[in-house]
């Protein structure tokens, strides 16, 4: 099975099944001397983690992360860095009615269809639990950018027909992890945990969105065509699990705006240099940053595993089954635990960019504590002066 890396120059490759041992990944093009350690990477799986809430799933997994290589005395060393978060509380005997039953809407018969087998226990690779990865890599990737003075916040900003007003950047950054549904929005958020919470009661979900922003985004990220920064965003974003629709800028709403009405005119900054007046494009022009802020949305559908009876079939026996229940711990909506994950392909995204457009060093990040060839040797460590 291939798809399981992401990047170019800082390569993510992923590991594991949503029931199995563990799950990881292998982090390759991370510069060296990037101070890091767990607690940076803990404070993203954290977030992600479930269990946080009434409207998570109650799945007890700690997601407890190990750093497995590429660090030396707190700093990377520019060699792979690997990481690894156990599965704890997995729980596959629930799954064996689907064996031969493939869940609707779910990926058990078109995985089926195409290897001739699958890891049936909670879904296996096509889990939404594998984004446990992309949120320990994204960690990372946010602490290089934030290196550079960008920043990355994204909140939920519509579940259901709850929709939140514009929130300033700001307010979304410091305050998005306030409320369960991780709106930043607090008189929505209280209305879209009431509407949650009824789909709950009904053994039913319900789909909603992340609006995700990120400043301080230099000029001149992306190239034409197929390496855009739009399309490479867009994948990035189009890869989340249940992922429907990826916008940015105006997005859809652009096809009931004039061409006068959408363009962004140009004048000139307090040092001369042109800047566009206004940002309905997103931060991203002819498939290239243009040093606005870059925004977004990303809609997410339904979670396909509830409670409620449906129709399914068996492909061994032949079976019509007219009351088939999903019966395990799953999110009754997607979005609260999808704001790390979005946050971290968005810093997958850029990372990579600004690595290959040579604003990020490839080889060494500056402020690594002094030069290892010189004065640094096993037998003669560093001490604090």
């Amino acid at each position: 099975m291939n798809g399981n890396r992401f990047g170019r120059l800082f390569q993510v490759t992923t590991y594991g099944e949503s029931h199995g041992p563990s799950m990881g990944c292998t982090i390759s093009g991370c510069p060296a001397g990037l101070e890091l350690d767990e607690a940076d990477v803990q404070r993203e799986l954290d977030r992600r983690k479930p269990g946080q809430s009434t409207i998570t799933t109650s799945r007890g997994e700690p997601d407890s992360v190990s750093i497995e290589s590429g660090l030396q005395d707190g700093y990377t060393t520019g060699t792979p860095i690997g990481l690894t978060i156990e599965n704890k509380d997995a729980r596959s005997g629930k799954y064996e009615p689907f064996i031969t039953s493939p869940r609707p809407s779910h990926g058990d018969f078109t995985y089926s269809a195409k290897f001739g087998t699958r890891n049936w226990g909670g879904g296996g690779r096509s889990s939404a639990r594998e984004t446990v990865n992309w949120v320990a890599a994204g960690a990372i990737a946010k602490k290089l950018l934030y290196r550079e003075g960008i920043e990355i916040a994204a909140h939920v900003n519509q579940i259901g027909d709850v929709a939140a007003p514009d929130v300033d950047f700001e307010t979304i950054r410091d305050t998005v992890d306030e409320t369960d549904v991780r709106c930043a929005h607090q008189e929505t958020a209280a209305r879209m945990h009431e509407l949650v919470e009824e789909y709950q009661r009904r053994g039913d979900s319900i789909g909603g969105s992340i609006y995700f922003e990120a400043r301080g985004v230099p000029v001149g990220l992306g190239a034409p065509r197929f390496d855009s920064l739009s399309a490479r965003l867009g994948q990035a974003m189009m890869a989340v699990p249940a992922t429907t629709a990826f916008e940015f800028g105006l997005g859809r709403e652009a096809r009931d705006y004039s061409g006068t009405e959408r363009n962004d005119e140009w004048e000139f900054d307090g040092d001369g240099t042109p800047v566009p007046v206004e940002n309905d494009h997103g931060g991203i022009q002819g498939g290239i940053s243009s040093g606005e802020p870059i925004y977004g949305e990303v809609t997410l559908h339904a979670p396909t595993s509830i409670p409620a009876e449906q129709q399914t079939v068996d492909w061994e026996t032949g079976e019509v089954i007219e009351d088939a229940q999903v019966i395990g711990r799953h999110d009754p909506v997607l979005p609260p635990r999808g704001v790390p994950v979005v946050e971290a392909m968005l810093a997958l995204t850029l990372v990579d960019f600004m690595l290959l457009s040579g604003r990020i060093n490839p080889d060494r990040v500056d402020g690594s504590p002094g030069e290892y060839a010189t004065d640094y040797h096993p037998s003669n460590p560093r001490t604090e002066e």
